[in-house]
């Protein structure tokens, strides 16, 4: 369905039930159970300068969570791809942060199984966003290690992206609190795992070490891992202790809203020199460089 050319969409575009509206009047219904039990899958993919960022990839990791969790969007990767690009185009956004859902929707009154459910696709696009602003990602962030613990995998499996957040939102609010700018959780054993929104990477003696567990396999983690070969900077993906990340000699953070951020205090002590370094520096400017490579993007037809 088409929407009206003389709509404002300037604030963000939403597609949902068959239509574009302006994303201020986008709506769930409040019996969807992915509003009232969080029973949804989601993914976020960029547009930057035109072109969505791997978008094959963050749609693959979409049909994979949709699998997982067993839902069903009821639209291909090429129809989903078609929704994302119309959103994009009406708001007029050249960089967008763009979002694809599939929530359970709701079953007959009276019934709790969940297989009655009728599954609904939504999409948005809005302006890009950033998780530090521009002062935080020249300085590098200051993280936070919680006390509170990640959602153990064998409750919620974390490398299908969901609404699960209770953790990480509490997390976050403590090391607000405490003067930092995000946070870190960690497993059972005190292994730091990821962040709302975000995978770490350690840099210690010229290698990268990032969680291989407890985490979502971010598409911006992987592309890391892709540029580090490129680059023959060695990569351990393992079990990665909070004390071993506070003694790293660079951090940095990956994630769709920034790319590469650098990490400069932990816990209020300094991150190898307390300055970006240049492991993270090389990385970062690699990851920028690859959304001009045509391997990577898809152009947007406004």
């Amino acid at each position: 369905m088409c929407a009206m050319s003389s709509t404002d969409f300037s604030a963000g575009v939403a597609w949902q039930r068959g239509a574009y509206v302006p994303i201020a009047n986008a709506t769930v219904p409040i019996t969807d159970w992915g509003f009232l039990r969080s029973d949804a899958t989601y993914d976020v993919v960029t547009a930057w300068d035109g072109s969505f960022f791997r978008l094959d990839a963050h749609l693959e990791r979409f049909m994979r969570s949709c699998a997982r969790f067993r839902l069903d969007p009821g639209r291909t990767p090429a129809e989903i791809t078609a929704i994302l690009s119309e959103c994009v185009r009406l708001a007029g956004l050249r960089n967008a942060y763009v979002e694809m859902l599939c929530t359970r929707g709701q079953p007959p009154w009276g019934s709790r199984d969940p297989r009655q459910a009728v599954n609904q696709f939504y999409a948005f696009a809005v302006p890009y966003v950033w998780i530090a602003n521009e002062e935080q990602r020249a300085r590098g962030l200051h993280v936070i290690v919680s006390d509170v613990q990640r959602i153990p995998p064998a409750s919620v499996d974390p490398t299908a992206k969901n609404y699960h957040w209770n953790d990480l939102t509490m997390g976050l609010l403590g090391a607000l609190d405490a003067g930092g700018d995000t946070v870190l959780l960690t497993d059972a054993q005190g292994n730091v795992v990821e962040g709302p929104g975000f995978n770490v990477f350690a840099v210690r003696q010229g290698t990268l070490v990032t969680p291989s567990e407890g985490v979502l396999e971010g598409i911006t983690r992987r592309t890391v891992i892709e540029m580090a070969a490129t680059l023959g900077i060695p990569v351990e993906m393992r079990a990665l202790p909070a004390g071993e990340l506070r003694s790293a000699d660079e951090a940095f953070l990956s994630t769709s809203g920034g790319g590469v951020l650098p990490v400069t205090r932990v816990d209020g002590h300094a991150i190898g020199s307390g300055q970006p370094g240049a492991v993270t520096q090389r990385l970062r400017e690699t990851y920028w460089a690859w959304h001009r490579d045509p391997r990577y993007s898809t152009p947007i037809r406004y």
